[in-house]
Order: structure tokens, then C-alpha cells, then sequence
């Protein structure tokens, strides 16, 4: 019986005659030779099948399969520099598990597609080169960051899905149904429980998905996305800035790492990564970040936010991620701990990420001060009867603290230098995508 194997592992069986399981990536013909591409999901191969070797039933039923058609090629693993992944292997025997129809064949074929197309043939699209590979950069990122906060003492805790009140204000919150004619809501962030986590465990992080009910069609947003957020006990703003700083570096270090093949199929151009890990980060308050943009045609005054214009003007300023502090309070969250020595802002930091993408980070200091917490929830007209256990965390034990949430997909899409943030996850959801 031959060893079945996978693409990724042909380097280890040169020589040898393999059975390798996929389906039909492609194939060229060539008279009396044909070269089916086969992929697997862990890559592609080219595999050689010559008419005077095989039985002529054999030679023809692979002549005629059809794009995606599921097979099982067995054969010899051969080097071949030419090839993509440097290896091919010569067919010896061919089993169909299913031939997609020519009545109805493959929809995605290598002509050129509409977005709007691709996004309803999402499901297929994924077997793309493209999609695989910003997939594979994804689970990179996604395993990084466990595995910086896991070797930094940090705990993962898992926090609720369904919540009782808003974290993030009470406009973009996805309202459910819960029991006894009871209102939930979809989770905005994991915070509120994470800082109960802290005061348990220390150091913790979350991970998970979370929900914003923004009628946003930017680039840079989608309903649904997926968050990590560690929250520490006894940490400052500035504990949260080296944090944050430190594991981006970490994270960009492991997908320069493990995924430049991902890379150059997404043709990123990895010197403006490299740059990432060449120094500190840039560092600005909001003060002198308003002053910079005003200065290079932004409308922006005192007091508002940024957006996603502003973001660019910033970002592209730079070659490194930039850490802007001290946004005014009025436009921060209810949580957020004030300056003391400047209450009009707060103690919170916004980490953009160069060439223009913006923010991937949002966190800072909480409120630790019991009375100071429920004056900003009713400044906020938030019901403090949801809060009661939150204002708990301030009544027993209470010690300053604070963490950060970064959006997966914002980073992947900068890492992998992709335009919007639809391609980031396997199945997007935005306010006009629910389907497939």
C-alpha cells in the first residue's frame, strides 16, 4: 500500500511512490502528455501523466476531468526546479471521486470576476490561491497572539456572547430575545468581563467573536470580526503601550517568519514589514496628532475623532505602527480613566498601523474608582442596574488596570496588504453580506 501524503510534504518522499488525495486545480495538454495541477489545500503540484504509460483508459479519463473535479493521483515524487514548490510527480494510477459536470462546470474559472460575483461564490472562492493564502496568514496571526500572551503568563478566560448591556455605547449593538421576555445582546467587546477575569488571574486575554451594528460600508469595517483582548491588573497606560507594541512586533516577526511563500502569492511587499521590527514605534498624543493633520489639509479641530481620512494621512507618514494617546474624554467610552493631571483627556491609546490602514488597536487605563465609574455611566445614560457587578470590581479590591482589543481582521489586512477587510475571514459579514 502506498503512504499517503500531502503536498507540503513531497519534499520528504523524493523517490518515492505516493498517493496524494485533492482535487483538479487546472490541467494542460500537450498531445500525448498531460499536466493536471493538483491542489490539496497545503499547495499546489504539477503532476506529469504520459500516454505510453498509463492504460489508455486511465490517460483519457484524466484528459477530460473538469476544473475541481475530486481525484486521487498516485505516483512517483520527482525534483523539478521549473515547478512551482520544486517538485512534480509522475502519475501511475488515477481514482475520480466525483467529475464536476461540463453541463455544469466550475463557475470561478481564471478570466477576471466582479467582486459582488466572487462574494456570492464565497464559499468557493476560498480554494483560490489568493484566499488560501490570506487564510494561511490569518491562522499565523491567530496563533501568534496566543502564543505571545501564553509565554507572557497571561490566561486565556472566555467571556460571554450574550450580554445584558453595551460596552461600546448603545447604537451599534445587535439586540436578541433571551428568556422571560428579557433583552440580550450580542457581545461588542469582552472587556467588562475580562477586567473581572484580571482581578482573579492577573494578566488575562480573551478571544473571540464580537458584533458592531454599524451601517458602515468603509473598507476597514464588518459586523462581525474577531477580537483578542489581554487585560492586566496593576498596569498603567504605559504597561498598555509596551504591551500592545511588543506583541505587533512579535506577531509581524512570526508571519515573516513562517508565511513569505503566502506572502509573495499575495504580492506584499515585505520590506515594509521588515520595517516594523527596525525600531520603536512612533509615538504622539492626540494634541500634536491634530496640529500634524491640520497642518497637511485635514478639517479636523479639538474634540473629534478621527477618521478613516485622517488615519491615512497619518499612517502614511511613516514606515512603523504609531501609538496616538490622550484622545478627549467626551469622545472615549464610559470606562476610560481621565489624565489626572489633564481630566479633558484620558488615559487610552489607539495603535495605527502604517501605509495607510489605520487602527488595529484600541485600549488604555480604566476607571478604577468606584464613584467616579458610576458618574460616567449615567453620563453616558447607561442603566447602572446592568453594571452593578462591573462597579463590583471597584467596591472589593480595587487597583489600577487596564488592556487593549486588537481586530484579527484589521491586521490581517494590513499584513497581508489587502484593500478591504472582506477578504480577511473565510465567510465576511457586512450590512448588505449574510449569504453564503
Amino acid at each position: 500500500m502506498t503512504n499517503r501524503i500531502t503536498i507540503s510534504d513531497a519534499s520528504r518522499h523524493v523517490g518515492e511512490t505516493v498517493t496524494i488525495p485533492g482535487w483538479l486545480h487546472n490541467i494542460r495538454k500537450s498531445g500525448k502528455i498531460v499536466f493536471p495541477i493538483l491542489r490539496d489545500g497545503t499547495g499546489l503540484m504539477q503532476c506529469v501523466a504520459v500516454k505510453s504509460a498509463l492504460p489508455e483508459e486511465t490517460f483519457e479519463t484524466l484528459k477530460h476531468l473538469t476544473q475541481e473535479s475530486s481525484i486521487i493521483l498516485t505516483g512517483r515524487i520527482r525534483e523539478e526546479a521549473r515547478a512551482a514548490g520544486g517538485f512534480e510527480l509522475d502519475v501511475e494510477s488515477l481514482e475520480v471521486i466525483q467529475k464536476v459536470s461540463e453541463e455544469d462546470p466550475y463557475p470561478i474559472t481564471p478570466k477576471e470576476h466582479g467582486t459582488e460575483f466572487l462574494m456570492s461564490k464565497r464559499h468557493l472562492w476560498l480554494r483560490s490561491q489568493r484566499q488560501n493564502a490570506i487564510i494561511r496568514v490569518r491562522h499565523e496571526i491567530i496563533k501568534s497572539v496566543r502564543d505571545y500572551f501564553d509565554n507572557h503568563g497571561f490566561t486565556l478566560v472566555d467571556t460571554p456572547i450574550f450580554t445584558p448591556a453595551a460596552c461600546e455605547g448603545t447604537t451599534t449593538l445587535f439586540e436578541c430575545d433571551y428568556f422571560e421576555d428579557e433583552k440580550a445582546y450580542l457581545t461588542q467587546s469582552g472587556q467588562l468581563y475580562n477586567e473581572a477575569n484580571a482581578m482573579a488571574f492577573g494578566k488575562v486575554y480573551c478571544f473571540g467573536p464580537t458584533f458592531r451594528a454599524e451601517k458602515s460600508k468603509t473598507r476597514r469595517h464588518l459586523t462581525e470580526f474577531w477580537m483578542v483582548e489581554p487585560e492586566m491588573a496593576y498596569a498603567d497606560l504605559e504597561e498598555v503601550k509596551r504591551v500592545a507594541e511588543e506583541m505587533v512586533c512579535y506577531v509581524v516577526g512570526r508571519v515573516l517568519e513562517h508565511k513569505r511563500e503566502e506572502l509573495k502569492v499575495l504580492e506584499r511587499d515585505v520590506t515594509k514589514l521588515e520595517a516594523v521590527l527596525q525600531g520603536p514605534f512612533i509615538r504622539m498624543s492626540y494634541d500634536e496628532a491634530v496640529k500634524n493633520l491640520q497642518a497637511n489639509g485635514s478639517e479636523i479641530q479639538w474634540g473629534s475623532d478621527f477618521g478613516g481620512g485622517d488615519e491615512t494621512i497619518l499612517t502614511k507618514q511613516f514606515d512603523r505602527p504609531m501609538l496616538v494617546d490622550r484622545f478627549p474624554t467626551a469622545i472615549k467610552a464610559f470606562y476610560m480613566a481621565p489624565d489626572p493631571a489633564r481630566e479633558e483627556v484620558a488615559l487610552g491609546v489607539d495603535v495605527l498601523a502604517p501605509e495607510g490602514y489605520g487602527e488595529i488597536i484600541g485600549g488604555g487605563q480604566r476607571i478604577h474608582d468606584p464613584e467616579l465609574l458610576l458618574k460616567r455611566i449615567h453620563e453616558h445614560n447607561l442603566p447602572p442596574e446592568a453594571f452593578d457587578w462591573y462597579i463590583d470590581l471597584r467596591k472589593y479590591g480595587t487597583v489600577p488596570h487596564g488592556g487593549f482589543g486588537m481586530g484579527i481582521e484589521r491586521a490581517v489586512a494590513w499584513i497581508c496588504g489587502l484593500e478591504h477587510v472582506r477578504e480577511t475571514i473565510a465567510f465576511p459579514r457586512m450590512i448588505y453580506t449574510l449569504r453564503p
